[in-house]
């Protein structure tokens, strides 16, 4: 056990991770974080939802101030995307493109990646960066208050969403994405009693201007202050499946204090079932950081011995 690299490897350094990787060295635990950088939150331009910064504040400066604080207390960050992850005598080894590493514990904060809607790469970015295009009504539909709102989707899933946005506006269309719509009559009932209009697809972003974007359906050009992909998204949970860690509706599972099935392994942020918000993402990146210290004093006691002349930080 003691013949490990680290007491702790952290996967992903997003909101969760970091906040992890913040409370682990403060533990004086010994920690490396690989971080793929595709954090989620890089994407925000800037968030007026997480609490304490009243002004607002970028996704990237926040992930940039929570990597400055972890390695302030000793974190190691490395940039890489972990492809194998292995359970091996006394903890695990995981592998990336430029090393390999071996901890007792591993804590998983791989988080999902939103399915964008069909259009070019650069206007989307450029797009995304103007609020042009949006993906958490939640974090940001305040932003949208009473403006000209577009939701590409379609199904249950697409009417969900385009109903949640009307608790911030009454301009709302739901465009198909590929095709035409195919809605139950729950739907449609739902669709009028909120006077959300409708437009079948195939759809594609095709321009900005103005602080508008336009969408293209065979049905004519339609412009919008804002839109939402409605498109679902993509959890990361290969290296939780590669040790066997049990998933539920693509999530991975855990306990109340972020304990996988597989021993020693340990989940947080948009990888589990949750609200997918920075804030909530932190709260868990805190406790299983917790709880794998507690797990790694069970196996040894963790007791910080004072040198002489020098004081415990």
């Amino acid at each position: 056990m003691d013949d490990m690299d680290y007491d702790c490897l952290v996967i992903g350094g997003g909101p969760a991770g970091l906040t992890a990787a913040i409370y682990l060295t403060r533990y004086h635990l010994s920690l490396k974080v690989v971080d793929a950088g595709k954090s989620r939150a890089s994407w925000i331009p800037c968030t007026h939802n997480h609490a304490g910064f009243p002004g607002g504040i970028s996704g990237k400066d926040l992930l940039a101030r929570m990597r400055e604080q972890a390695q302030m207390y000793g974190a190691s960050i490395e940039t890489g995307r972990v492809t194998r992850l292995d359970k091996i005598e006394g903890g695990f080894m995981a592998e990336w493109g430029s090393g390999s590493v071996t901890a007792r514990k591993v804590l998983l904060a791989t988080g999902i990646t939103n399915r964008r809607p069909p259009m070019d790469e650069d206007l989307h970015d450029e797009a995304l960066a103007n609020g042009l295009i949006r993906y958490c009504p939640v974090c940001d539909g305040f932003e949208v208050t009473d403006k000209k709102v577009g939701v590409i989707g379609s199904g249950s899933h697409g009417v969900a969403e385009a109903v949640f946005i009307r608790g911030f506006t009454q301009d709302i269309t739901l465009i198909a994405p590929d095709r035409a719509h195919d809605l139950s009559a729950g739907d449609k009932a739902k669709m009028h009693e909120f006077g959300i209009k409708c437009v079948d697809g195939p759809c594609e972003a095709v321009a900005t201007a103005d602080k508008s974007i336009t969408i293209a359906t065979p049905y004519g050009h339609h412009a919008f202050d804002s839109v939402y992909p409605a498109l679902g998204s993509d959890t990361h949970t290969e290296l939780a499946q590669q040790v066997g860690a049990e998933l539920k509706e693509g999530n991975v599972v855990v306990d109340t204090h972020q304990r996988t099935n597989v021993p020693g392994l340990y989940a947080a942020g948009d990888v589990v079932i949750g609200l997918d918000q920075i804030s909530h993402a932190m709260g868990e990146g805190g406790v299983a950081a917790t709880t794998m210290r507690n797990d790694l004093s069970k196996e040894k006691p963790i007791i910080r011995e004072q040198l002489r002349g020098n004081s415990i930080r």
